[in-house]
């Protein structure tokens, strides 16, 4: 038995490193918020994100194995060094947004445990939350420079930590869904709140991450893979990703379950607000094993979803894309430190973490259209010929994909514009 489980875990690969930084804490925490707020509806927007998803990590794992050179590369031999580092810059910024969600999450993660300790003054503070922001992000930027074969001990990490949270939130899910009859979200009068579409937009944004698709050209390439393992980066793509929605899809139904019809008391403000529906199964010790599991997610998505930034730039730049390459950690590092930055300004006048985490979540669907848009250019080059050519249901849905980014992108830029007018 045990073997079989080491044959199986030993066959998943680059996609679970995706659907671990995907599902760090800040989408723990939007997708909470969007139960809340939409109801079940809400999971079938989740089950199309991750069906367009599913295609845009298949091409972006096709391309890698297929061309000679990396994506940017790619980019820059074909369009000029110029559209290169163009897309390069957009999933930078799009990263440090989102690694500027991690960071406010981490604090978030970490208030509920302090509550009852003392006075309970411990991180309400800026400086304190300050503080702790500085010791994990110096202690990410250690293990960037001294792990050695990092991507095999980030495989490794993430396979470990993504098994945990479909242990804890099945569990979580079984106990509330159990618990759920008679309750207004399964059969009773639902009573609607005012619903704001930042937290939608910021889940579909975080679900279907066309910067963590992209970022798969790359990863297939440290694996070793090439076109003869095609059928193996298909397999492990469909399965890295229905685990990320499986998992998401766990998180939003109990949310459902336990908030949604009930706004008019129940307002998601804090973690502490949100691990309330963890209450059925862990009772008043919610609040500990919620921001525990907000942590862990925080550590899955915090290491990686930089690197993602620092490769893929410079890449763009055409100073190597290899985790093993000096400039890529150089630039990783600069990408944690831009988005410690905007959560430390965020947490110096902010009330709200869970609305300032779903706000910087729904900001990533603002660079989804260029990087779709690259993906299928390289995936639509005449020179793609015999076994080299991608197949057409591939470039089907990720042709609804790009339609999709950019219904979102202008919904998003119109949304945010509006906030930032009233």
């Amino acid at each position: 038995m045990i073997e079989r489980l080491k044959k199986l875990t030993g066959k998943i690969g680059p996609t679970i490193i995706i659907a671990a930084v995907v599902l760090g804490p800040g989408s723990i925490l939007t997708s909470s918020k969007v139960g809340a707020d939409f109801g079940f509806p809400a999971w079938f927007v989740l089950a199309l994100s991750t069906f367009l998803m599913i295609g845009m990590v298949a091409l972006a794992a096709r391309l890698g194995v297929t061309y000679e050179r990396s994506l940017c590369e790619e980019l820059a031999a074909r369009l000029g060094r110029g559209a290169s580092l163009f897309v390069g810059m957009v999933l930078f910024l799009v990263v440090a947004l989102f690694q500027s969600s991690n960071n406010l999450a981490i604090i978030a993660g970490l208030e509920p445990l302090f509550e009852d300790v003392g006075d309970g003054t411990h991180l309400t503070r800026f400086g304190p939350k300050l503080g702790v922001l500085l010791v994990i992000n110096l202690f990410v930027v250690f293990c960037l420079f001294r792990i050695r074969s990092l991507y095999s001990q980030i495989e490794r990490l993430m396979k470990v930590l993504v098994m945990v949270m479909i242990l804890a939130f099945t569990c979580n899910f079984i106990v509330v869904l159990y618990g759920s009859i008679g309750s207004p979200a399964v059969g009773g009068e639902v009573k609607e709140g005012k619903r704001d579409l930042i937290p939608l937009l910021g889940m579909i944004g975080t679900t279907f991450s066309i910067g963590g698709a992209f970022y798969q050209g790359y990863l297939v390439r440290e694996k070793g893979w090439k076109l003869a393992d095609w059928r193996e980066g298909l397999r492990d793509s469909i399965f890295g990703i229905c685990v990320l929605g499986g998992v998401t899809s766990f998180i939003l139904i109990t949310s459902v379950l336990t908030f949604h019809g009930r706004l008019e008391t129940v307002e998601l403000k804090s973690v502490g607000d949100v691990a309330r529906q963890l209450e059925p199964l862990f009772g008043k010790s919610a609040k500990v094993i919620f921001s525990l599991g907000i942590m862990a997610g925080a550590f899955s998505s915090f290491l990686v979803n930089a690197v993602i930034g620092g490769t893929i730039l410079s890449d763009s730049l055409g100073k190597g894309w290899r985790l093993s390459d000096v400039m890529p950690r150089r630039l990783t590092c600069l990408a944690l430190l831009i988005g410690m930055l905007v959560a430390a300004l965020s947490l110096s006048g902010a009330s709200e973490t869970v609305g300032l985490i779903t706000f910087a979540q729904a900001l990533t669907v603002l660079g989804l259209p260029m990087l779709a848009g690259a993906l299928l250019y390289l995936g639509t080059r005449k020179d793609l010929i015999g076994e080299r050519k991608v197949p057409r249901w591939i470039l089907g849905i990720c042709s609804v994909g790009f339609v999709v980014a950019c219904v979102l992108a202008v919904r998003t830029t119109m949304i945010v514009w509006s906030k930032i007018a009233g």
